[in-house]
């Protein structure tokens, strides 16, 4: 797998740059993951609803084809994109975001952080807090979007939205 470390880069052209290489890649194209950091942008996936963005206090707020609902990401906090063929490692989604949700899990074990993953609400969670985000989009049995993980971030812009649409959360 080829890791590429990208720094603090713009969401959309990322989401452009991860759709074209997902779209151009070819069997034998090696996987890749991203890790980057991005500026202040809401997402909202397939299933987010205009109602899930609260007061999106002039932060921009892009429309995406992953699952999920809204998802906030800036600084201080670290993303992985997945760009995986899931068909060559003969894995199925959730095998993988499963996987996904243990290494972060084990990360964390490595710095003394107590963090578990819950099947019933996909994320990282230390305390009942969550810390860490998935969602992906599967093309043609190839992943992309990835996972996030609030390390030291401002935590201020996530009261601007509903978390995967759920006032509890916030």
């Amino acid at each position: 797998m080829n890791c590429r470390r990208l720094g603090v880069v713009d969401y959309a052209p990322t989401l452009e740059e991860m759709k074209t290489f997902t779209a151009e890649r070819g069997p034998e194209t090696e996987d890749e993951i991203w890790l980057l950091e991005h500026p202040p942008v809401f997402t909202q996936g397939l299933t987010g609803k205009r109602e899930h963005i609260l007061d999106n206090r002039d932060i921009p707020v892009v429309h995406v084809d992953r699952g999920g609902q809204v998802t906030y990401h800036g600084p201080g906090q670290w993303v992985a994109y997945v760009l995986f063929d899931l068909r060559r490692a003969n894995m199925n989604v959730r095998e993988l975001v499963h996987r996904l949700e243990m290494a972060v899990v084990n990360v964390l074990a490595d710095w003394d952080i107590d963090a578990y993953g819950d099947p019933s609400a996909r994320g990282v969670y230390v305390e009942g807090r969550k810390i860490g985000a998935l969602g992906l989009k599967v093309s043609r049995g190839r992943s992309y979007h990835g996972l996030s993980l609030n390390v030291d971030m401002d935590l201020t812009p996530f009261t601007g939205s509903t978390p995967v649409a759920m006032p509890a959360w916030r």
